[in-house]
């Protein structure tokens, strides 16, 4: 989208409103970058070409009647496995987003979920085409990632929003379970954005969940950096990337860090407990312990952070036996607010992410830290290379 998608989320909207360009030829631009893009990415399931011309001429007649919309053209993909029915969906589209085309998410023939799949063959990373895009939001954090839209839908519970938007290089919010309709019979899954900087995820918040954009931090935080959370194995390059950029926020920021060295336990049983059965309506011993270390670390600190997957991106073949979830399906078992961050690239050139927690329904602290990290770490020169440069 060039010129038009460098300004964001908000600033494509505020020009249609103004009359300086119109959600048509937004849509356009667009469609042209998924065509010139997605031939090699393939990140979308299904282009709406037409669906999209048709909506975003009505967006342009609703400003020139002076309707209030606060995402005016904006072009917006759509996981497939909602489409645009999610309650998400529904309040994007009705503030003047504009749905593009449904995003890849897992095919059937494997257990693991960090890959994405399309009738053209599976989605690619846009960092590098031999490593996958993570999921189960695959195609939405690619989509992204790439350029191709500034917004996509996607959805979590176990790590779907987070987990694709740090192997790509962009933002992944989960919010604080209960704010949005779960997605699954569990409870564990919920809605979030995939979006390239922090304000995009701001007017996320604004428009899907009625919430104001988080004012500036008024007071020094305090932060508890966990790298292990005292159960993952981490890749060496995962935790130095990831620690350098946490680094660079504190030095630069109002937070003070300390490490915190966590003993809290693999979430697993718990999680394959939920989602194989449904709610759990008696306390296990390990959901217990967990919850009460979390009481503890909130009443100490306003931030866990965290890397937010133990692992670099990995190849189409699978994850070996590395849980990439790791860092991330605790906090759907317990239900804290999580976003993950750009922290930079490995030494291989693919994206790593820093997960930011906070305490329940402390979005809005969050969403503050997670801009106070955005101006002491930049990720704007993180740009995934050109389909005729990735590595494959």
């Amino acid at each position: 989208m060039d010129a038009v998608d460098r300004v964001g989320v908000g600033g494509i909207a505020e020009r249609v409103r103004g009359g300086q360009v119109s959600a048509v030829a937004v849509v356009e631009a667009a469609l042209e970058s998924i065509e010139r893009l997605d031939v090699g990415i393939r990140a979308f399931r299904e282009v709406w070409a037409d669906t999209a011309r048709e909506r975003a001429s009505a967006v342009d007649a609703g400003v020139a009647r002076g309707e209030h919309l606060p995402l005016a053209g904006v072009p917006l993909a759509v996981k497939a496995s909602e489409g645009v029915g999610s309650l998400q969906a529904r309040r994007l589209i009705e503030a003047g987003a504009i749905p593009v085309g449904s995003t890849s998410v897992p095919g059937p023939g494997t257990e693991w979920k960090t890959w994405g799949a399309t009738d053209r063959g599976r989605t690619v990373n846009p960092w590098r085409a031999d490593a996958t895009p993570g999921g189960s939001s695959a195609g939405s954090a690619a989509a992204v990632a790439a350029g191709m839209v500034p917004l996509a839908t996607a959805s979590d519970g176990a790590g779907s929003t987070r987990i694709p938007a740090a192997w790509c290089g962009v933002v992944g919010y989960k919010p604080t379970t209960g704010l949005l309709p779960a997605r699954d019979r569990a409870g564990l899954a919920i809605g979030g954005p995939v979006a390239r900087s922090v304000a995009d995820v701001q007017l996320y918040r604004s428009v899907v969940l009625g919430e104001a954009p988080a004012p500036p931090l008024s007071r020094p935080l305090r932060a508890a950096w966990s790298p292990t959370l005292g159960f993952n194995q981490v890749d060496p390059e995962v935790a130095r990337v990831a620690h350098r950029a946490v680094r660079r926020w504190t030095e630069g920021a109002r937070v003070s860090l300390e490490e915190r060295d966590l003993a809290l336990t693999d979430p697993a049983a718990s999680w394959f407990a939920r989602r194989s059965q449904g709610p759990v309506t008696e306390a296990r011993d390990d959901d217990t312990g967990n919850r009460a270390a979390l009481d503890d670390v909130f009443g100490s600190v306003d931030l866990l952070v965290t890397p937010t997957t133990p692992n670099l991106a990995h190849g189409h073949e699978g994850p070996g036996e590395v849980m990439s979830v790791g860092f991330t399906w605790l906090f759907n078992i317990t239900g804290h607010p999580a976003i993950s961050l750009p922290a930079g690239l490995s030494d291989g050139g693919l994206p790593v992410g820093v997960q930011l927690v906070a305490g329940h329904h402390r979005d809005d602290l969050l969403m503050a830290a997670a801009a106070d990290y955005e101006r002491n770490v930049p990720w704007s020169s993180l740009t995934p290379l050109g389909p005729d440069a990735r590595r494959g």
